[in-house]
């Protein structure tokens, strides 16, 4: 008898097509989830700026509470997502806040929180250490602040608006010192979120901590 004839191998043969047939349907599914999930956190990032009452705007410093959320919680998902709600948070403060110095600082999101979003897939495990998840928020926030005050200081010394040395100076260090606490506290909103959500619902790093977890768990045992 031939092996194709056997019941046996057309058993095991039917039983991988239909592993594989589910595997691409969760995969088509999550790619759905991730698309939905982007929009919302591309709305909530356009949404914040416009209607959060807690905004402190001085000059080309603006500090709205929760306005990184969108795309920090965006980073526990995927550097795409993360890239695509960075221009959506953008285009938020374009149209809420009339001052180009505050739109540069919100483009600035897209290259830090993207690379944040590589550095967690590649170490998922940090959602749950609370250490080296706050290192990470640190280092986070110097590279947010830093490119943030880089900018601002570039848009005023190439001569696109004017301002005296001591006042930009001034401002300068509003936008670094000030960015980074926001920065700080704005990922810890979003990761608390995060934390939070996973529990109803697969959020792709803190599921891929979860398994790295318990994979330590088995081999403790073993």
């Amino acid at each position: 008898m031939r092996n194709h004839d056997c019941p046996t191998v057309r058993f095991f043969k039917a039983r991988v097509y239909k592993e594989k047939e589910t595997q691409m349907t969760q995969t088509k599914k999550a790619k759905v989830r991730n698309l939905i999930i982007a929009a919302m956190l591309t709305a909530l990032g356009i949404l914040i700026p416009m209607m959060m009452p807690v905004k402190l705007i001085i000059g080309p410093a603006s500090f709205t509470l929760a306005a990184h959320v969108p795309v920090m919680a965006a980073m526990f998902f995927s550097p795409l997502m993360t890239a695509f709600v960075a221009l959506g948070t953008t285009l938020g403060f374009m149209i809420s806040i009339p001052v180009p110095t505050i739109w540069l600082r919100a483009l600035m999101h897209l290259p830090v929180m993207t690379v944040g979003a590589y550095v967690l897939k590649k170490h998922p495990e940090f959602v749950h250490q609370k250490v080296k998840i706050q290192i990470f928020n640190f280092i986070l926030g110097i590279f947010h602040a830093g490119l943030e005050t880089l900018v601002v200081y570039a848009f005023y010394s190439l001569g696109f608006a004017n301002i005296e040395q001591g006042a930009l100076l001034n401002f300068l260090l509003l936008i670094a010192l000030g960015g980074l606490v926001h920065s700080m506290i704005d990922f810890n909103l979003a990761l608390g979120l995060g934390n939070v959500l996973s529990k109803a619902f697969p959020i792709d790093i803190f599921d891929k901590a979860k398994n790295l977890v318990n994979k330590k768990k088995v081999k403790a045992e073993i």
